[in-house]
């Protein structure tokens, strides 16, 4: 198994699956949104991964001015590269999701790679009370929800995108995601390499088994060869031995509290950073080094910190 010369680390820092209710810690505000993608930075991620929120009760928004309440003032403390969501929130139409994107032009951007029962009602069992109206029922109707990730929606987006440069991380729940992103860069609609984010232990996706795992990195590799760059993120108590294996196998890496609220066994993450720090020092101690953000924009073939819309 060929290791990479370095490993990018993503940090996701809040997202959609999580409310505001389930961890004291996770970042709402944009000061607390921009605070932790500045941490993440320090800590050695060279990718952060972002959201906006409603700063008034925490629900998920996809409008672009939420976004400039935090994003300059992470430009200007850091050299990160910044990737924001299209995914916004299993709720939202397409063309609500694709609009940071579309107006924002980052150097990268997520892309769903295909249409999924998202399934995050069996938190109701782990939480107990929230505080604002909309978070219950937000978790509760996901077992009647389809997120829509069309041929047509994903076409839209990248020839939406085409004229910014922005490149994406598509993001692969299964093995027929992996197929799908394969027919995109067939169609020449995506150019290489690609950045390939394969995610584990979502419930409608691919389990987070080790022979899961292995299964989605040998089809990456048999679809996309030297073409792609293949990375990980583990959902909840899977994140950290996932990450792990995947470097292993010459992969690359996410954590964040987007993706697991954890940092240990029934200890909240106070921080996004602290999840950095941990699979950090793992990465280090087995002999891997960390790709800086210039590594990553080299790696990538990125446009530039200077080409974005904030």
């Amino acid at each position: 198994m060929a290791k990479p010369s370095k490993v990018i680390i993503t940090c996701a820092v809040t997202g959609a699956i999580h409310t505001p209710s389930m961890s004291p810690y996770l970042p709402v505000k944009p000061d607390e949104i921009a605070e932790a993608a500045i941490g993440a930075a320090e800590a050695g991620a060279a990718i952060v991964h972002l959201h906006a929120r409603d700063p008034q009760n925490g629900r998920p928004t996809q409008n672009p001015d939420a976004f400039l309440a935090f994003l300059p003032k992470i430009k200007a403390a850091s050299d990160v590269v910044i990737n924001l969501t299209t995914g916004g929130a299993p709720t939202m139409t397409v063309e609500e999701r694709l609009q940071p994107v579309l107006k924002l032009k980052p150097e990268v951007a997520s892309l769903n790679m295909g249409s999924m029962n998202f399934g995050l009602y069996e938190m109701l069992g782990r939480f107990d009370d929230f505080k604002h109206d909309w978070e219950r029922p937000y978790l509760a109707n996901t077992d009647d929800c389809v997120f829509k990730n069309t041929f047509r929606d994903i076409a839209y987006i990248l020839e939406s995108c085409r004229e910014n440069q922005t490149r994406f991380e598509f993001e692969c729940y299964d093995i027929g995601h992996l197929y799908t992103a394969a027919h995109f860069l067939q169609r020449k609609l995506v150019q290489a390499p690609i950045f390939i984010q394969s995610v584990f232990g979502i419930r409608g996706g691919i389990g987070p088994h080790p022979e899961d795992v292995l299964h989605m990195k040998r089809t990456a590799d048999r679809l996309f060869g030297d073409q792609h760059f293949w990375s990980v993120l583990g959902a909840g108590r899977n994140q950290m031995y996932i990450a792990a294996q995947s470097a292993v196998m010459g992969g690359h890496v996410r954590v964040g509290l987007e993706d697991s609220l954890w940092i240990g066994k029934g200890k909240f993450a106070k921080t996004s950073a602290e999840q950095v720090v941990k699979i950090r020092r793992i990465l280090e101690e087995i002999g891997l080094e960390i790709a800086t953000p210039d590594e990553a924009r080299q790696m990538l073939h990125l446009k530039g910190r200077n080409s974005v819309n904030f």
